[in-house]
Parts: structure tokens; C-alpha cells; sequence
């Protein structure tokens, strides 16, 4: 029977250089010896002998230990107090569609996209995401991101009670896609070369919830990339109940950027919220952290 090839990240960062990666062998080399004289330090020819008889049990306990710890440096500090507690949850009613159920209703949306690799949904997620997602190429929809913006909440609007607080404020002068989303875009579209939808691993908000848009772009993995206007109004198009009480997780679209007085200065970043009348799209501080709203993002792997 054959098995679905592996799924593995694939960063957006080039490789670490062999500078580098000396650097940090260094730094780890010295930590190790130091840990082992402060351990062997406290050891008796008791505890040694007890020790020794674990063998390769404690070698890899301490190399996974290590592992983990590099890991959990390898997050920037910077911005880390833009990021609050937060309780907040999907709506209980909200449910990821299957990408041919999704597929179909963008194309009703939308009657000029073509192809999708639905398959690629067969494969299993990688870490951090929670479904795949089935998102079109803005290409496939306007000659511009922004022209694709705009017909995208024009079909919200057709979908649910909407209120787009910065219409007229979409242009490139105002808003435009964050340069690590573009470069993700770039790679998922030739990985999935001649297709208008484009399937995407994601997560809708929990991952990052309670971070400010900027802290929540110094968090993501190696593989991942903030979504935008265009691929969160999909996601709302298609799944409703993502967005549809007031106790919800809220979205921010870090994945774009804003400026307010079409100026370059791009330090806000657009969010959707709901009240019972409807949805809303507006902007925030990009620096403010909020237990109300997560920020949605999609994960890049590598194709065998």
C-alpha cells in the first residue's frame, strides 16, 4: 500500500552560514564542559557508577535536553512584553470544511479560478498547523493585491452583515502584503505551478493569540508566514462560524501592513472583529497587544 511522502518544513530564511553554525558549536561546546565540571562536582563514586550504568539513556536525555533548549532561545526576545494572556477560543459551531467543499464555494465566489491540487489535503499538517485551507492566488483574481483585496470583502459582504471601516483606504499607499508573505506566496505558487487556488496548512489565530502584530512576526517558525486581508476574508467567506460571537478569538491580519496616512509609514495592521451587527474591518496599532485577537498564519514544507 503506498504511504504519503513525508511532510517537512521548509524555512523562508536562507541556511545559517558555516560561520555561524562554528559560533554556536562554540558556545555550546563551552556550556557542556561547564555543565559536566559542575556536575561531576557533585557526584560521589556512588552516583558516578549509577550514572555510567545508563549509558546511551542519559547521552540522549541531555542531547534532547540541549535540543530543546537552543530551541527556545531561537525566539527574539524583542517586543516580549507585547504579548498578554488571553483565554480566547474558536467559536464551538466552527468547523474547517473539507478543501473540495472549500474549493467549490470560492469558485462560486469567484467563477474565473481555476485548478487546485486538492490532494495536496491528503498529507499529513505540520506542526502548528490546524487544517489545510484553501486560499486563491491574488493573481488569479486582479491585476493588483489591493484590487484583490477589494473583491474579496465585496464577496463577505454578499456572505454577512459587513462593515469595512477603512473603505477607500486600500490602495498600495495604504496597504500592502508584508515582504516574508510575499515571499511565501512566491514559493507555495511555484510548488503548486498552475493553479489559481492554492492550498495552505494554517492555523486561524490560536497559535499567537494575546501578541501584538509585531511581536507575532518575531514568534513564527522558520516556516511560517502572517496571512493577510485577502486569504482572512476567504477563510471567513468559507467558515463562518469563524467569526460569529462576540466571545470569539478576533483576527488580525499581520500578514499585511498599513499605513494610515498613506505616508510609508506602515505601523498599523488590519483586524477583523464582530458585534452582533456584523463584521468589521479596521486597523490597530501594529506595537498594542490584546487578549481579544490571534493572528492567522500558513506554513510552508518541502515537496519531495
Amino acid at each position: 500500500m503506498a504511504t504519503e511522502p513525508p511532510v517537512t518544513p521548509l524555512n523562508l530564511c536562507e541556511n545559517a552560514s558555516e560561520g555561524q553554525k562554528a559560533q554556536l558549536q562554540k558556545l555550546l561546546q563551552e556550556a557542556a564542559q561547564t555543565a559536566c565540571q559542575k556536575a561531576l562536582g557533585r557526584l560521589d563514586r556512588n552516583c558516578v557508577q549509577a550514572a555510567l550504568e545508563t549509558g546511551q539513556t542519559l547521552q540522549s536525555e541531555i542531547a534532547d535536553a540541549l535540543a530543546e533548549i537552543v530551541q527556545r532561545h531561537t525566539v527574539s526576545d524583542k517586543y516580549k512584553n507585547e504579548e498578554v494572556k488571553s483565554d480566547r477560543s474558536y467559536p464551538p459551531a466552527y468547523r474547517v470544511l473539507p478543501v473540495e467543499a472549500q474549493v467549490a464555494e470560492l469558485r462560486r465566489l469567484f467563477p474565473s479560478l481555476g485548478g487546485c491540487l486538492v490532494k495536496l489535503a491528503r498529507r499529513p499538517l505540520l506542526e502548528g498547523a490546524e487544517a489545510w485551507f484553501a486560499i486563491p492566488r491574488w493573481q488569479a483574481l486582479a491585476p493588483s493585491y489591493n484590487e484583490a483585496v477589494e473583491m474579496a470583502l465585496a464577496a463577505l459582504a454578499t456572505k454577512r452583515k459587513f462593515q469595512n471601516r477603512i473603505a477607500g483606504r486600500l490602495g498600495p499607499e495604504h496597504l500592502r502584503q508584508s515582504d516574508r508573505t510575499k515571499m511565501a506566496e512566491t514559493v507555495l505558487a511555484e510548488q503548486q505551478q498552475g493553479q489559481d487556488i492554492l492550498l495552505v496548512p494554517a492555523q486561524a489565530g490560536m497559535l499567537h493569540r494575546g501578541c501584538s502584530p509585531r511581536r507575532f512576526r518575531l514568534r513564527m517558525a522558520g516556516n511560517e508566514f502572517g496571512a493577510g486581508i485577502l486569504a482572512v476574508a476567504c477563510m471567513l467567506i468559507v467558515h463562518p462560524e469563524r467569526l460569529s460571537r462576540e466571545d470569539a478569538l478576533m483576527v488580525d491580519c499581520a500578514g499585511d501592513e498599513y499605513s494610515i496616512g498613506g505616508n510609508s509609514l506602515y505601523d498599523r495592521a488590519p483586524l477583523f472583529d464582530y458585534d452582533i451587527s456584523g463584521i468589521d474591518l479596521s486597523i490597530f496599532y501594529e506595537d498594542q497587544a490584546r487578549n481579544r485577537w490571534g493572528a492567522p498564519s500558513g506554513f510552508l514544507y518541502k515537496f519531495s
